[in-house]
């Protein structure tokens, strides 16, 4: 029965045994094609006796092993690996069919190719997961063909599961350039830089981007290359991340949620505050606060905020800024930085809650993150050939516009910004971090 359940028939098989039938038929009009029918007929058949034979012989297999990650990044490119060995003595041509999990909705993950005889070979690709969560991968089927008449299947059956957490990938990135004060290359904009403190720190390598008013040309000269003063800014402040999990942040872009780009951008956000020596927490709120983080930069406080990130759930209900309002004022009681990760859509939701906002504005600055509606975009900048298509560009240019009423008016009320694509939040949030200290606002 393992024999049987491990061997399949390919189609090369019922293509000759077809093209034999079709001979023996004609060989009764064609007396000459009935010898050559009985060799073709013998030869098919040692032909499958070896292919069987050689497939199972006890010592030939394809050992098969995952090399997968412990942890996907979510929204970024995954790579994964499979190892394959063939101890056969001859190659082989391969299919293999790994069972993904369902969250990736992906079935054309077959990959052909031939194994060397005792030489270790791998399929590298790529998983783009869009949710949070547990990933559990399946068996993984290995098909052997030598012929082509049968195929023979070798299954690892080891089933193995991973979690998704929110973008490490990216975190890492932002990591390694805002240790070298490198961030300006991936896009973060030059700032100004006002008020800030003019206590010698150290003396370091010139990097793009940084002021040429604080070279230090004696410096330079005797080194022989540019060098800079680099001085002390102000450090210690709280960083807090207000994450709404309300219905308007339930809207899909590219197969995630706004707010697990919101979530990417904490975890981004967070570790480029610590990395600054200042003080990352967090929170979610809906119709209640919760997940509460109070800002520290203690070694394990990005554990801390990965592992929160990781399990948040909500029911997208409507948000109240009251609450919001309320648990801060009695819990964050230093000044602080806070990026509020919602969404407006019309004037009258933002107005709703615009008094909220500026409340505490007075005691903290507070970012205030609304999302472009790229498709809506796209759409506004169409050119409209049929009557429909004028409709569908009017109303999409009236949305468009009215989100740029809803920055105008935030602004004008004394709140800072960021209007970005869900794609750019987390550059988009550095920027705005950067240049909230460059200017002295905290």
């Amino acid at each position: 029965m393992k024999f049987l359940r491990s061997l399949y028939i390919a189609n090369l098989f019922y293509y000759i045994l077809l093209g034999l039938a079709a001979v023996y038929a004609l060989s009764f009009y064609v007396e000459s094609l009935r010898v050559v029918a009985y060799i073709l007929l013998w030869i098919w058949l040692i032909a499958m006796i070896w292919d069987l034979l050689f497939l199972y012989f006890r010592t030939n297999k394809v050992l098969i092993q995952r090399q997968y990650p412990e942890k996907l990044s979510n929204g970024d490119a995954n790579p994964l690996t499979l190892e394959l060995q063939s101890t056969y003595p001859l190659a082989v041509r391969v299919r293999v069919l790994e069972e993904l999990p369902e969250q990736l909705q992906v079935r054309d993950n077959e990959y052909r190719l031939t194994l060397q005889s005792n030489r270790m070979q791998h399929i590298d690709f790529d998983l783009y997961p869009k949710t949070r969560g547990i990933y559990a991968f399946g068996f993984c089927h290995v098909l052997v063909r030598h012929l082509g008449f049968f195929e023979r299947k070798f299954v690892l059956r080891e089933k193995y599961q991973v979690p998704c957490y929110p973008s490490f990938i990216q975190m890492r990135k932002y990591q390694l350039l805002a240790t070298t004060d490198r961030l300006m290359e991936m896009g973060i904009k030059r700032i100004r830089r006002i008020g800030m403190t003019t206590e010698f720190d150290h003396i370091r390598e010139y990097v793009r981007g940084d002021e040429y008013r604080h070279m230090n040309w004696k410096a330079s000269a005797k080194h022989n290359k540019l060098l800079v003063n680099q001085y002390q800014e102000e450090k210690s402040q709280p960083i807090y991340s207000l994450i709404d999990t309300g219905r308007a942040m339930r809207m899909p872009f590219d197969g995630m949620t706004l707010l697990d780009y919101a979530i990417n951008s904490t975890l981004v956000l967070s570790n480029a505050a610590i990395l600054k020596q200042d003080r990352a927490g967090m929170l979610t709120f809906s119709t209640e606060v919760a997940n509460h983080i109070p800002a520290e930069k203690r070694n394990n406080q990005m554990r801390k905020i990965s592992d929160i990130l990781y399990g948040i759930q909500t029911q997208f209900e409507e948000t109240e800024f009251g609450n919001l309002y309320a648990f801060a004022k009695k819990h964050i009681n230093k000044r602080s930085l806070l990026f509020v990760y919602t969404n407006f859509e019309t004037l009258d939701s933002m107005n709703r809650q615009l008094a909220y906002l500026k409340m505490l504005n007075k005691s903290h600055v507070v970012v205030v993150v609304v999302f472009k509606n790229t498709e809506l975009v796209d759409l506004s900048r169409e050119k409209a050939i049929k009557t429909i298509d004028i409709y569908n560009k009017i109303i999409a240019e009236k949305f468009v516009y009215e989100k740029q009423l809803i920055i105008q008016e935030l602004n004008r009320q004394g709140l800072q910004t960021i209007y970005t694509a869900p794609e750019d939040l987390s550059i988009n949030s550095i920027n705005k971090y950067l240049e909230i200290k460059a200017r002295g606002l905290i």
